[in-house]
């Protein structure tokens, strides 16, 4: 809740650092060659504003403001400290003679550069997508380690080495030629679709979605495809998009989760949609599609049923056999028997779960218990079924879903 005593700049530049906080991150990087230099004068940057804009009123344009006093207040903190270490004169002279950049578009673009450092192949692939997820993105670490399911410290490690790879390895902070785009290529989509699927169905906290994050995904996809035009990056492009059209019926007026069975398909970007769907025939037109293009396929097919009753269960099915056998995930499982339960019936749909989580994977995942207590509730197994529904809401650490799975259970009686 918003404190109505704050003053009205401090709020704006609270409004700014949420908006503008990792651009303007990325853009310091370029210009210091450090992280910890660059988040040090992101926050300078912003507690001078608070101060003076109080006093001035915002600037023309607040994020090249932002960036040009945050590296000035670097260059000033490294000539301190040139008494202590006479080496760092020289780093202060060449920061020195870099210009701050006023066009948007290259502020912008230091963003691509940066996921592409992240995403380095001396780095782990596990460090590639959460150092991205943290410095790019500004996901919190115990956001990233829930998207990966593993412990915050673990993840809290990754990014302190990755991090001190870079430095050490002397990283280069830009993007890769046309040559080398290709094999860097894939790492960089997983971490756009992992920012993605946070800001689409948030992993914890009190709203079910973070507009934010899908918006900057879904920019990051397009200037990924801009950039290199391969087949799996327009099927991402595609499946954020096909995903992302049915934001609005997602919820309801007081932030309630509504089913996709349940939704108001009016509400549906269909701009999006048509979108999404050009892009999947230029993919499978190429015939060097991947797992991307065939989950936006599966998406497509949702977008033209005009009811929950009316979707094509077998194709989806059909789609998810050709899936599986590229990406043999026990996600892809999980969403595979869930669409048998929907062709073939709830029984047949609950024993492949059950053999999913049999095999141990998902058994932190709150949405596969939460699965089977569903198929468990249709077929009228009314035991089972609470004992799901409250295994998942031991699990769940969304508000918006946990009311959903407290409602269903209190509907079991």
């Amino acid at each position: 809740m918003i404190n109505e005593s704050i003053h009205p700049i401090q709020q704006q530049v609270e409004d700014l650092y949420r908006s503008e906080s990792r651009r303007v991150f990325a853009t310091l990087i370029r210009l210091l060659g450090d992280f910890d230099r660059a988040e040090e004068a992101l926050h300078e940057a912003f507690a001078v504003a608070i101060e003076r804009w109080s006093r001035e009123g915002l600037p023309a344009n607040p994020r090249s403001w932002l960036v040009s006093v945050g590296r000035f207040k670097a260059i000033d903190h490294i000539r301190r400290c040139t008494r202590f270490d006479a080496s760092l004169a020289e780093l202060a002279q060449q920061l020195d003679t870099i210009d701050t950049p006023q066009d948007d578009e290259d502020v912008e673009d230091d963003r691509l550069r940066l996921i592409f450092t992240c995403c380095h192949p001396a780095l782990s692939p596990e460090a590639q997508v959460a150092l991205t997820l943290r410095e790019v993105c500004g996901l919190t670490t115990e956001e990233i380690a829930s998207a990966f399911l593993i412990a915050p410290s673990t993840l809290a490690q990754r990014i302190v080495r990755a991090k001190a790879k870079i430095r050490d390895a002397r990283i280069p902070y830009q993007v890769p030629s046309t040559a080398d785009l290709p094999e860097r290529l894939d790492t960089v989509l997983q971490v756009i679709y992992l920012v993605f699927n946070e800001g689409y169905a948030a992993s914890s906290g009190e709203v079910l979605t973070r507009t934010d994050l899908s918006t900057e995904a879904i920019r990051l996809g397009r200037l990924v495809v801009e950039l290199l035009p391969d087949a799996e990056g327009m099927g991402l492009l595609a499946l954020m998009l096909l995903q992302e059209s049915r934001r609005t019926a997602r919820t309801s007026s007081t932030g309630d989760l509504i089913l996709l069975e349940d939704q108001d398909r009016s509400r549906w970007n269909q701009d999006y949609i048509s979108e999404g769907k050009t892009l999947i025939q230029r993919s499978l037109s190429s015939q060097q599609f991947g797992s991307y293009t065939l989950q936006a396929a599966i998406a497509a097919v949702h977008s033209e049923a005009a009811s929950a009753a009316a979707t094509d269960w077998a194709q989806i099915v059909a789609l998810y056999d050709v899936l599986f056998q590229m990406e043999r995930s026990p996600i892809v499982g999980l969403n595979r028997a869930i669409a048998v339960a929907m062709r073939d019936g709830a029984l047949a749909g609950l024993q492949q779960i059950d053999a999913i989580l049999a095999q141990g994977d998902l058994s932190g995942y709150h949405l596969a218990h939460a699965a089977r207590a569903d198929l468990c509730r249709r077929l009228g197994r009314t035991a089972e079924a609470r004992a799901s529904y409250q295994r998942a809401l031991a699990l769940v650490k969304q508000e918006p879903e946990r009311r959903f799975l407290e409602k269903r259970l209190h509907e079991l009686g």
